[in-house]
């Protein structure tokens, strides 16, 4: 009996890159069929305004094997992929962009990988055609996550990555806020590497905004490490230990009478350094609990509309 390789590729505004995927996937196909693995594919068009979702159910009428998810509205790149994942297969599977930044190219070796007994085979970036500001974000970005999080985490990131199906229950029944690539790494499966050069995106614009990029940071900081709310334990103790010292310093100095009437400016100086600190605080505190909240008030992540 073959094996099985199910690939879910979540779509939003890429009815320009969509014609040459399916052309890379077809390809793809056929070197799987010659191989004897079978190839499933799950479109999951997250909410796109433009012809994406027409141009799915026109190739689903040359490939009826194929399957289309609609949802909604849009949900987010990692909410929508992973409504993909409920309706996988396989035995192994992949996420796969849309805009054709990750090369589909890549996938057959990954597959090499897999038939030779690794369970977890990921496409690390070294280098990428992006903008600059993308580019110095991302560098920041790994930089946190590896001085916060996992420590041997790939430098330059991964999107694309094949797994076994011992992966799926996990990534099916992880939490809301979850980062899946994160949470993939952290399970423990030694990873096989393939490094590549991810190319600049040919067709549209990115919808991966700057504010979508920070939610997912914080998604990944707050929902995967302690270390924030241990840097505010560790800020706050020296803070007191500082106001402890200075409101002796300034008792004894009242003893003694060498206070002095000036000081306005210090004390609001101090005051509001204190305040701030405070609400930054609380902050972070509040985006722990919100996500408490968000994971336990029974919220669907995402709604799906049609299935095709």
């Amino acid at each position: 009996m073959n094996k099985k390789l199910s690939i879910v590729v979540p779509v939003y505004f890429n009815a320009l890159s969509l014609p040459h995927l399916f052309s890379e996937l077809t390809r793809l196909e056929e070197g799987l069929a010659a191989r004897s693995i079978d190839l499933e594919l799950i479109f999951v068009d997250d909410g796109s305004r433009d012809d994406s979702l027409a141009r799915l159910l026109a190739f689903r009428d040359t490939r009826p094997a194929t399957r289309v998810v609609k949802l909604t509205r849009n949900f987010g790149a990692v909410h929508c992929s992973k409504t993909g994942l409920k309706f996988v297969t396989g035995d192994a599977f992949m996420v796969v962009a849309a805009d054709l930044q990750d090369p589909p190219g890549l996938i057959m070796e990954l597959v090499q990988r897999w038939q030779a007994g690794a369970k977890f085979v990921i496409c690390e970036r070294i280098a990428r055609d992006d903008p600059v500001v993308s580019r110095i974000y991302s560098r920041i970005y790994y930089m946190l996550l590896r001085a916060f999080v996992i420590k041997d985490y790939p430098v330059g990131g991964y999107d694309m990555a094949l797994m076994d199906k011992a992966f799926l229950p996990y990534l099916q029944n992880s939490a809301k806020s979850v980062f899946t690539p994160l949470l993939a790494y952290w399970l423990g499966y030694k990873p096989e590497v393939i490094h590549y050069h991810r190319p600049a995106r040919r067709h549209g614009k990115s919808g991966w905004t700057f504010a979508k990029k920070f939610n997912a940071f914080l998604d990944v900081m707050l929902g995967f490490s302690i270390k924030p709310i241990r840097a505010i334990s560790g800020v706050g103790a020296i803070v007191a230990t500082c106001s402890f010292v200075y409101g002796g310093m300034v008792v004894v100095n009242a003893f003694l009478n060498r206070i002095p009437v000036e000081g306005f400016a210090t004390v609001v100086a101090l005051i509001t350094f204190l305040l701030g600190l405070i609400i930054v605080m609380l902050g972070v505190i509040g985006e722990y609990l919100w996500r408490i909240f968000d994971e336990t008030n029974k919220r669907p992540e995402t709604v799906i509309d049609e299935i095709w």
